[in-house]
């Protein structure tokens, strides 16, 4: 299978975990899913109000430079990790 369809496999895959992730590992998803599909942060850092879409951002700005395909690689490596702590079986 190829990369993209297996990055697509995992993100239909986390929406079905048992208990929600911590905040940091959504933050993570989050960034890796972004940096996967659109490359490096664009536009400009939320305001100071804005708490959600500022932590979004700089979790996205901190992958600057990551090639689309690492980035795929370690959404879906932490999606089986996730699914491993949560006793879910991986496909």
């Amino acid at each position: 299978m190829a990369l993209v369809d297996d990055f697509k496999e995992a993100s239909e895959r986390v929406k079905t975990l048992p208990k929600r992730p911590a905040t940091d590992q959504l933050l993570k998803l989050y960034a890796l899913y972004k940096q996967g599909l659109e490359g490096d942060v664009q536009g400009t850092r939320p305001g100071f109000a804005d708490f959600e879409g500022r932590a979004k951002f700089d979790a996205w700005s901190g992958l600057q430079g990551v090639a689309p395909e690492a980035a795929q690689q370690q959404y879906i490596d932490l999606v089986v990790e996730l699914e491993r702590e949560q006793g879910v079986a991986s496909a």
